[in-house]
């Protein structure tokens, strides 16, 4: 059988480091061993909060990486931006204009970049990918996101390519996520609304499938659009790489403190002041015994301020390359989950259970993270919201001390099921059938004609 001619779209790709490259590095790794013919289509200088080389390693030279220019600042530039912008809405300067809410120049430039900053590769994207799919003969596909404004590259291609198959893989619900949790939209007023609604339904109805990583964000985005199949939008989680993880015999004794590991970055769906009143609630006997770890970026400098007024109990460690953050990871009792999300599911949620190592997690109480902690047995959880209830989950396990470790008994056999690799061989077999699909009803079309 002719292999799948597959082209990825994605805006920051290996070696860019942070868990936004992990699923696109993983697809890549993996679809060539499934029939498929893979280019990637990504940025030369994507905006990324480091550089990880280790995982360009599992790549496979078959793989063809095409890397334009984006016109997008770097990781750092922007940050300092941001709290420049930030600073031009503080309360003086509002009362003195008689303006209220965010500063005049970043209104404008919210207005200017919409959906987001990376809006600025589009017109290079478009380019190329039209270029890539005319040369290479493209079957499929398939752009991931977030950036969000990656898929407004499908309209562009369905007005060129109306017989393409365009799949969509939201690594992020977009709407309700990124207005009512606001974790990941650099624009949240009303016009960046309208857009975003206009945006994604223009680019759902260019394609002809649609993926999201959590069940709960399927039924959300299929609800936007009932009169569409049911069978065009899927599931296809995340997971963990079980080659990256190194298990060690870890023993707290020596020091008789209890670890526990935050991996990821700290930004506005994670933001840990529950936590950080909670934790300051505890007596000081018990907080005595706690060192928590927070191994990643912190998107704002208030979330490192209330971390960081936790004094010796917390040790911040700064972004590391991936399996730098595992091997710290494992040198821990407990992993800690801070999720206020309740759609989304943390890329390091699949990489605790992956470890093996007991999560504490602080989650929306109806998130699809509560339920699978629950169903994998794989830790406890308090809500996010609820101060109180996170006191008493990290009071029970300095009591408990070790019997809380010894009766964690996680379902391995479901735990298994999220390994990346028979993840990305179920997305290959689910791109093949799309694929086959798109040609049946496409040659049919030209037979009725």
């Amino acid at each position: 059988m002719k292999p799948l001619k597959v082209l990825l779209v994605v805006y920051a790709f290996p070696p860019a480091g942070g868990v936004g490259t992990l699923r696109a590095a993983s697809l890549a790794r993996y679809f060539p061993f499934e029939n498929i013919q893979l280019d990637v289509l990504t940025t030369r200088n994507p905006s990324s909060v480091g550089m990880d080389y280790s995982l360009l390693k599992g790549i496979p030279p078959s793989v063809t990486i095409q890397r334009t220019t984006t016109l997008d600042l770097p990781f750092g530039t922007k940050k300092r931006i941001k709290r420049l912008l930030a600073g031009t809405s503080s309360p003086s300067v509002q009362a003195q204009s008689g303006h209220t809410g965010p500063g005049l120049l970043k209104r404008i430039v919210q207005r200017l970049l919409l959906p987001d900053p990376q809006i600025t590769w589009l017109p290079v994207l478009t380019r190329a990918a039209r270029k890539l799919v005319r040369k290479k003969k493209i079957d499929l596909v398939l752009i991931t996101g977030s950036p969000y404004s990656n898929f407004l590259l499908a309209k562009r291609l369905r007005s060129t390519f109306p017989d393409l198959a365009i799949v969509l893989d939201f690594r992020d619900e977009w709407l309700a996520t990124a207005f009512d949790v606001a974790a990941f939209q650099f624009s949240t007023g009303e016009r960046a609304r309208q857009f975003a609604i206009k945006a994604e339904a223009e680019a759902v109805a260019s394609s002809n499938a649609v993926v999201m990583v959590t069940e709960a964000a399927r039924r959300e985005i299929k609800s936007r659009y009932p009169a569409d199949p049911e069978t065009k939008y899927h599931h296809m989680p995340n997971g963990f790489d079980a080659t990256r993880i190194v298990r060690s015999a870890y023993s707290s004794h020596a020091t008789n403190k209890i670890v526990v590991s935050y991996v990821g970055s700290v930004y506005s769906s994670t933001e840990p002041s529950s936590l950080v009143e909670a934790l300051k609630g505890l007596p000081d006997e018990v907080k005595s015994r706690y060192t928590f770890r927070f191994i990643g970026h912190v998107e704002e400098p208030r979330y490192r301020k209330a971390l960081l007024s936790l004094g010796g109990l917390v040790e911040l460690k700064g972004y590391m390359p991936q399996h730098e953050a595992l091997r710290l990871m494992n040198e821990t009792d407990y992993v800690l989950l801070i999720s206020h999300d309740r759609l989304n599911v943390s890329a390091k949620f699949y990489d605790y259970i992956g470890a093996g190592k007991p999560i504490l997690a602080c989650v929306h109480p109806e998130g699809d993270i509560r339920h699978m902690i629950e169903d994998l047995r794989a830790g406890w959880w308090a809500d996010s919201s609820d101060v109180e209830a996170i006191r008493e989950l990290f009071l029970e396990t300095a009591v408990c001390g070790g019997s809380r470790l010894e009766s964690f008994q996680p379902d391995t056999a479901k735990i298994a099921q999220y390994e990346r690799k028979p993840i990305a061989q179920r997305y290959a077999a689910l791109l093949h059938t799309i694929a086959s699909s798109v040609r049946a009803r496409n040659s049919q079309a030209r037979e009725t004609r």
